[in-house]
């Protein structure tokens, strides 16, 4: 019975992030570039601002800063896909994945600048000064109480995401990289992530955003660091990666090595997918995270979290690709998704990526562990009330020993369709609702190049 099933929902897997969805998620991104005319690249000084500070008003409404929304909600979108995804679409797709996978962050950036406006402009605060917010509030408030089941629809797909492929996943993985690399059972990496774990969620929000504001920063510059002595080892082959990243992005991949070659349409969807899969964006997940930023403009806020999929796809994505292309790994048959950037890491410096990557897995698995029980909690409160959110948060602080031991197909299957289709209630309410975020934005530069916000430094 049970592999009857899981065989079923790997078929539905397929079919949820199949083309249709990917089609979707690039198309609105696109739209979004069109119609606000690449403020992506217009606003990007600004948003770096924001997130730097320099509005920032202690007497905002909110509970945690620009800096930290945009921490929390990386931390959830950096994780193992930044590490084996990226390895895959590329053993896969070839060098030209890495040009789509680039061109879909960029337009990823316009999605996330959307969902995360209407987080804010349709949050609600309460007596308590907790903030309830997320694609089911903007569902529910920006379009009305007839709209309430797809806002239930969308909460309960992300609570159940949130256990399985933001908590049981993660420490799955960790799991077995941590028994293959170094002979640890199990069991004692699902305890240690469950105490960790416990360390950060039980203290709510503002811990979760503390613990993300220092680790967040702390990963992207040990593994861009990483990366990048790895590419400057390689430093001579440079240029001949970046003719074969443009060139077969339009052209498909020749056969090399092991490599049997592919044609421009499935290098085109490797891409694209794991743009998709990374950074989030039209998931609706971002916006529960960036409901909670203390501002009173939600275009400002919407800024800031165009900042993620740049961060997470075009850069630290990019890194992963290039280490694993100039090391000439790429066309190995080998290995495949982590084992491929761990040959690539230990091509500079031997029995380097053994400890490299594995250490890398482990923080950014964490980082997506605390950052997705934020995001089952506030789903969980709207389903069911303020009452069950402590209880779901020592309920989702076992788990990582659960996920640590089980074998977790069809949950996981169920979790990855689930994720899948959160697109779908969240984009209807982005798509309905753009009139409302166009006027909104202009409201907030007319503002801004009048000089109406005062700034701090």
């Amino acid at each position: 019975m049970l592999p009857t099933l899981n065989a079923f929902l790997e078929v539905a897997v397929g079919y949820v992030w199949g083309l249709p969805l990917v089609a979707v998620l690039c198309g609105t991104g696109l739209l979004l570039t069109i119609l606000f005319k690449g403020l992506q690249f217009r606003g990007f000084a600004h948003a770096v601002a924001i997130v730097r500070g320099c509005y920032d008003d202690p007497d905002d409404p909110g509970q945690i800063t620009h800096f930290q929304a945009l921490c929390t909600a990386l931390s959830a979108t950096v994780g193992l896909g930044n590490i084996s995804g990226v390895a895959v679409a590329i053993h896969v797709g070839g060098p030209g994945a890495t040009f789509w996978m680039i061109a879909t962050g960029v337009l990823g950036m316009m999605t996330k600048f959307a969902e995360c406006s209407l987080s804010i402009l349709y949050r609600r605060v309460d007596e308590n000064g907790e903030v309830h917010g997320g694609p089911m509030h903007y569902i529910e408030l920006g379009l009305g109480p007839k709209w309430k089941p797809m806002a239930v629809f969308f909460a309960f797909a992300c609570a159940f995401s949130a256990v399985g492929i933001g908590n049981m996943f993660q420490t799955h993985e960790v799991a077995a990289i941590f028994h293959d690399s170094f002979g640890i059972p199990h069991i004692a990496t699902g305890i240690f992530m469950a105490v960790f774990a416990a360390l950060a969620i039980l203290g709510g929000i503002k811990r979760i955003a503390h613990v993300t504001s220092f680790l967040v920063p702390f990963m992207a510059v040990i593994y861009i660091g990483g990366a990048l002595v790895v590419i400057l080892w390689n430093a001579s082959a440079l240029p001949d990666i970046f003719y074969h990243i443009v060139k077969d992005a339009f052209t498909g991949t020749a056969a090399q090595g092991a490599f049997a070659g592919i044609a421009v349409r499935f290098v085109i969807i490797q891409g694209v997918k794991r743009a998709c899969f990374s950074n989030e964006a039209g998931l609706g997940s971002a916006p529960i995270a960036h409901s909670a930023a203390s501002t009173k403009e939600p275009i400002r806020e919407g800024l800031v979290a165009m900042l993620g999929p740049f961060i997470d796809t075009v850069v630290v994505c990019t890194m992963t690709a290039l280490v694993i292309l100039v090391s000439g790994v790429w066309a190995s048959e080998e290995a495949n998704g982590v084992t491929l950037t761990a040959m690539a890491f230990d091509s500079c410096i031997p029995g380097f990526g053994k400890y490299f990557v594995p250490i890398g897995v482990l923080l950014f698995a964490y980082s997506t562990l605390i950052s997705w029980s934020y995001y089952g909690e506030r789903a969980w409160d709207y389903m069911f009330g303020a009452k069950g959110t402590i209880p779901y948060r020592f309920f989702y602080c076992l788990l990582p020993v659960v996920g640590a031991l089980w074998k977790l197909g069809p949950l996981l299957n169920l979790s990855d369709i689930l994720l899948g289709l959160m697109v779908i209630p969240n984009l209807t309410a982005v798509l309905l609702m753009l009139p409302r975020i166009r006027k909104e934005t202009k409201i907030y530069f007319e503002k801004l190049h009048a000089g109406q916000f005062k700034k701090h430094f």
